[in-house]
């Protein structure tokens, strides 16, 4: 599923502008979907010169028109289409694996420092979804509160791995520099 599909997902809850779906990204979406406004804002201009969505422009003092988009019966039948995907790919990417394979070449007090942060990252993760949860949470369908449940064991289950995992790159002679 791409940024085009998740923002007409996330206008099914209503109209929106940029800035509310990047806000939204950021919350619910956040420890599972990042979307920034270079991937955002031109999600939404393809969407509306498809007609999937439509764009009203709303005038602001001193600022640019707000423009709000709102998924059209085009986006809801394209929406449910890509929704129709019986095994969706479960795609990780993540700069602190990507790291943590070049480990070899890091002193050992950097390695220390990137687990820490890692276990620190996962505490604010769980607090966020936490507090997402204990704010809305009685409002969502089934499928939120399971990608909530989803994101808190995967995000559990990291920390967990990091602590009980750390040891081996103690038993390591580590280097700060490339070998040939």
């Amino acid at each position: 599923m791409d940024v085009r599909t998740v923002c007409l997902g996330m206008l099914t809850d209503g109209a929106a502008s940029g800035y509310d779906l990047k806000k939204n990204f950021e919350s619910t979406f956040g420890h599972f979907f990042a979307a920034g406004y270079g991937s955002i804002y031109p999600a939404l201009s393809s969407l509306c010169d498809q007609g999937l969505v439509t764009c009203e422009h709303i005038p602001q003092d001193g600022k640019p028109d707000r423009k709000v988009y709102e998924i059209t019966s085009d986006g809801m039948a394209f929406l449910l289409t890509a929704l129709e995907n019986p095994a969706p790919c479960h795609k990780v990417r993540s700069e602190f694996l990507a790291t943590m394979c070049f480990a070899h070449l890091m002193p050992s007090a950097q390695i220390e420092t990137v687990l820490d942060n890692r276990i620190e990252e996962c505490a604010h993760y769980m607090k966020m979804i936490s507090d997402i949860e204990a704010s809305c949470m009685h409002d969502w369908p089934p499928g939120m509160r399971f990608v909530a449940g989803f994101g808190k064991a995967m995000i559990d289950a990291m920390k967990i791995y990091v602590e009980e995992n750390r040891h081996l790159f103690r038993e390591e002679t580590h280097t700060t520099t490339a070998t040939g």
